[in-house]
């Protein structure tokens, strides 16, 4: 697994095109350099190892997805940027 980071430090579990919370609870796929939760809504934009959320993009969808939880991470946060965009929309 891949560990990407929220604006704010949070870490993330990447697998493939899933994402996954610290606690392993599924937020959801990636697609095109953008997160999109298990409906399909847009929740980030991939910038470097880091998950924003843009204004700009967020009239983009895909279709909904399903994956199972994963095991939870002991691995640490990283500290908050200053990348454009706020804090995306995940909760733990």
């Amino acid at each position: 697994m891949d560990a990407l980071y929220t604006r704010s430090g949070r870490l993330l579990q990447r697998s493939g095109n899933h994402l996954h919370a610290r606690s392993g609870r599924y937020l959801g796929q990636l697609q095109n350099g953008k997160v999109f939760d298990p409906d399909g809504r847009y929740c980030g934009t991939i910038v470097g190892d880091r998950v924003v959320y843009r204004t700009i993009d967020s009239a983009a969808t895909v279709a909904a997805s399903a994956a199972a939880a994963c095991p939870a991470s002991v691995n640490a946060d990283r500290s908050g940027t200053t990348l454009w965009g706020i804090e995306p929309p995940f909760t733990d």
